[in-house]
């Protein structure tokens, strides 16, 4: 047994285990978000992080596949089609506080509940986001609303969006909290008002590769579950990360609790997640 762990530990402690993020591209704006990150996770962790940029959902599952990544991390809505298409597992959850989807009109407007936008043009962001998209549309469903039936969907990007709101082509946006703060701070003289919120979204998620030995995905998760603050401090140190910002990390989280995602994706329509819509 003292010969097996003389050969089994420092295979564990000089083994390089690669990190992927699925909504970043290349590999300078993944250094630039994680760079911070990836030093403090060796740190916690006692291996080497290097990390692995993907070009899109599609590849990081390829990449899990084919073992060329070992960690992904990921939002709620690509995990429910990476779990799908992958035996990856989940390491732990990363909480994003006020996490919800809404539908905003403009306060002066002629919409002033939900039952107001049937038969109206509601937009909502990039095809298959939590927030953007599915969140939006579920919490119209949950209100009694169905999905491009009761009103007319659209997709259109947020900024455009704000833009055709503002002129009355369209009734209302879907979007997340951070998005109404940047919103409102982009258009100080205009009043808008949520007319329908959503419930909390699940968290985003890292998964592991199934290839990553079992000493080694406990050793990651559990330097998560150890030494958070000091992993959070680091991953707040990205400009694009603030939405983790009073975050914590979550260990007890079961696939079941991603099950409110794939009802988002039965509303509109989406039964299957053999593929990533939208891509």
């Amino acid at each position: 047994m003292a010969l097996a762990l003389t050969f089994t530990a420092p295979a564990f402690s000089t083994e390089t285990l690669k990190f992927a993020v699925t909504d970043i591209e290349g590999l300078e704006s993944l250094q630039q978000e994680f760079g911070a990150f990836e030093t403090a996770l060796e740190q916690s962790t006692g291996l080497e992080i290097e990390l692995f940029p993907v070009s899109s959902r599609t590849a990081a599952v390829e990449s899990l596949k084919s073992g060329q990544v070992d960690f992904v991390l990921t939002g709620p809505a690509e995990y429910v089609v990476i779990k799908a298409l992958t035996d990856a597992r989940i390491v732990i959850a990363w909480q994003r506080p006020d996490y919800f989807a809404q539908l905003v009109a403009l306060a002066d407007g002629p919409v002033d509940s939900v039952a107001a936008l049937r038969g109206k043009s509601v937009a909502f962001g990039s095809v298959g986001a939590t927030s953007q998209h599915l969140g939006p549309a579920q919490a119209l469903a949950d209100l009694g609303l169905k999905y491009d039936l009761d009103y007319k969907a659209q997709i259109i990007s947020r900024n455009v969006a704000v833009e055709a709101l503002l002129r009355g082509d369209i009734a209302a946006i879907g979007m997340n909290f951070s998005h109404l703060q940047r919103i409102r701070a982009a258009f100080p003289d205009t009043a808008f008002a949520v007319i329908a919120r959503g419930r909390d979204l699940p968290n985003d998620i890292l998964v592991a590769a199934n290839s990553v030995p079992q000493p080694v995905f406990e050793k990651v998760r559990d330097a998560f579950a150890k030494h958070g603050a000091a992993l959070m401090q680091a991953i707040l140190k990205g400009e694009d990360n603030g939405k983790y910002k009073g975050g914590f990390f979550l260990t007890s989280v079961k696939d079941s609790s991603y099950d409110y995602v794939r009802s988002m994706y039965a509303t509109i329509g989406v039964d299957t997640f053999l593929e990533f819509i939208g891509d």
